[in-house]
């Protein structure tokens, strides 16, 4: 396809690429009304934004360059919030502009500065890099912003969010007047607003995303499950799925490396992304998932921005995402450039009204199911293997004789079922889940008991939240005095003034005795009561929870005196939040 109104070294290039249309995006900031001025982008992640301000910048880059000659400084400056998409961003641009001949340099934390700063000095046309990085360069004398004539800021929402603000703003204080900004945001909070006016001129506004903030191209999935099978469900969506390529987030880094060895011991081929992993090490895992050694990729939300990875077609939130924005991300790495992905979010089912409140404020219509069950996972071994063995590839001489030999030794069944075997052998084995229904829960929750706990006693002590209990400091007290150990303790309960626990029904009397002889009024602790409380259970109305007979009492005092939490001796009336905040107010401004 001929793409008649870009310059002809960049329409070759799409042509080589196999592009035959731009996306909405890449048309809007190429369109006559958007040349030459400042832009507000708002575009989901994976609708060709890397390429959509290479276009942009065309103009003003190709411009000022001449054959065979090299910028006195840069062109063109890119600013990404991680490395990960820097790279990503640079690689983008090199293929676009590689019929011009023009330079690019890359500057990111975790790589070599020394290299960097050659690069800076061999005459790049157009430098990306993250913030941080940038502003060292730039402070040390290395990175020359004199030349500028356009400044792109790609997902400015999250450089914010990522603390990057100082930075961009002393990177942008020392371009030129007259260069170009063009910001790109998947959002618009209000800081983004605060500094498109502070560093544009007459910006023209494009929004791409639509009032459907979900991808048209990803299905969106919730699966309900038991708390406790969680790793379980991960195991099954990646078996029935078989992506090529998957990622699962995590919250934690702590999340991310269990989950990992989790998987690693399954059989999975799996790599780890977190803040803990090194530069060198994050290459190593992406180049991996790049050349099918690794299939699956466990990170956190930080870790995965700007991975694209063209092969991923799952994207699993092992933990819910903590806000619609984060969904969108996350979910934003598969489904990308026309192709389709899935995005399914393992949801405990104690935690469905959560997500259903996060996908009505993404706007994603999801499909609530159930995690597939080893049974389905069994029939989709069966289509896949079936649409596999029938495929037949090209088989050399050497294939044909060793086949002929084993015709005259095995039955032809037999020889079939070898096959079959040999390829469900490197298959991870399914999991066996609990149905999903309330009977289900309830026998799982039973199951969970404790044995010998089967009968039990409640007992009742006289402390409770008002008071600052908890089982941790419960649990030591208890047995101390009771004469038993933390295993002959079962649930226990905390009230707001009064807490309940489980005794087996065999040692109850054996207990009580021993309550009996360990209370004393000489010690804070042996002094508490407990009793035998039949009833169970009982916890305060909310109306109670203002103790009316005085000041409240610390249960576990650090120096063995109570601590009152009423009005200080011989001194003002402690001050509410509102006057503590307008006292402290006034101190500043005398």
């Amino acid at each position: 396809m001929a793409f008649e109104d870009l310059p002809a070294e960049l329409g070759s290039a799409l042509n080589e690429r196999g592009y035959t249309t731009l996306t909405p995006v890449q048309s809007a900031v190429a369109a006559p009304d958007a040349a030459g001025r400042d832009l507000i982008v708002s575009a989901q992640t994976g609708s060709g934004k890397t390429v959509a301000f290479g276009l942009a910048l065309a103009p003003e880059i190709l411009g000022n360059t001449s054959a065979g000659s090299l910028p006195e400084a840069p062109l063109a400056l890119v600013i990404a919030p991680t490395r990960e998409l820097a790279l990503q961003v640079s690689r983008e641009l090199g293929w676009l502009y590689a019929s011009a001949g023009l330079r690019i340099a890359t500057c990111v934390g975790g790589m070599d500065p020394s290299k960097e700063r050659r690069a800076l000095r061999a005459g790049p046309a157009i430098v990306v890099g993250t913030p941080g990085r940038l502003r060292d360069h730039l402070e040390r004398g290395a990175l020359d912003l004199g030349g500028l004539v356009g400044v792109v800021l790609d997902e400015a929402d999250e450089m914010l969010d990522m603390g990057f603000r100082e930075d961009l703003e002393e990177i942008l204080d020392a371009t030129p007047e007259g260069r170009r900004t063009l910001l790109f945001s998947a959002t618009m909070p209000p800081q983004i607003v605060r500094l498109a006016q502070r560093y544009q001129r007459d910006a023209l506004r494009l929004s791409l995303v639509g009032d459907d903030r979900g991808h048209g191209d990803i299905s969106y999935q919730a699966i309900t499950v038991s708390p406790s099978e969680v790793e379980h469900a991960v195991v099954n969506l990646l078996r029935f799925h078989e992506a090529e390529t998957a990622i699962l987030f995590c919250a934690t880094r702590d999340n991310v490396r269990h989950l990992h060895a989790t998987l690693q011991e399954r059989g999975f081929a799996v790599v780890a992304l977190s803040g803990e992993h090194s530069q060198s090490e994050r290459n190593q895992a992406l180049q991996a998932l790049r050349d099918r050694r690794a299939r699956v990729c466990v990170a956190t939300d930080v870790a995965a921005r700007g991975i694209d990875l063209p092969s991923l077609s799952l994207v699993v939130h092992v933990e819910i995402p903590r806000d619609a924005e984060t969904l969108q991300h996350r979910s934003g790495r598969t489904g990308r450039a026309g192709k389709k992905g899935t995005a399914a979010i393992i949801v405990p089912y104690n935690r469905r009204k959560r997500v259903e409140s996060l996908l009505r404020g993404a706007k994603i219509a999801a499909e609530w199911t159930d995690a597939p069950s080893a049974d389905d996972i069994r029939a989709k071994d069966r289509e896949r293997l079936m649409e596999r063995l029938v495929t037949l590839p090209e088989f050399d001489a050497d294939d044909r004789a060793l086949a002929a030999e084993l015709a005259t030794r095995l039955q032809p069944e037999d020889i079939a079922a070898a096959l079959v075997h040999a390829h469900r052998a490197r298959l991870p084995q399914p999991e066996e889940l609990l149905a999903n229904t309330p009977e289900a829960r309830e026998k799982a929750k039973a199951d969970r008991h404790r044995p010998g706990f089967e009968d039990v006693v409640w007992f009742k002590i006289g402390v409770g939240g008002r008071q600052n209990a908890e089982p941790r400091w419960i649990l030591p007290l208890l047995c101390r005095r009771g004469h038993i150990t933390r295993n002959e303790i079962g649930a226990i309960r905390v009230g707001q003034h009064e807490s309940w626990f489980q005794v087996p029904r065999t040692i109850a009397g054996k207990f009580s005795q021993a309550l009996e002889r360990t209370a004393s009024s000489d010690d804070d602790q042996d002094a508490i009561p407990i009793i035998e409380a039949p009833e169970g259970p009982r916890i305060e109305a909310r109306a109670n929870r203002r103790n009316a007979d005085g000041p409240q009492v610390r249960a576990k005092p650090r120096d063995g005196k109570p601590y009152s939490k009423g009005p200080r001796p011989g001194g003002p009336p402690r001050k509410g939040p509102k006057q503590g905040k307008k006292f402290a107010r006034k101190q500043r401004t005398d």
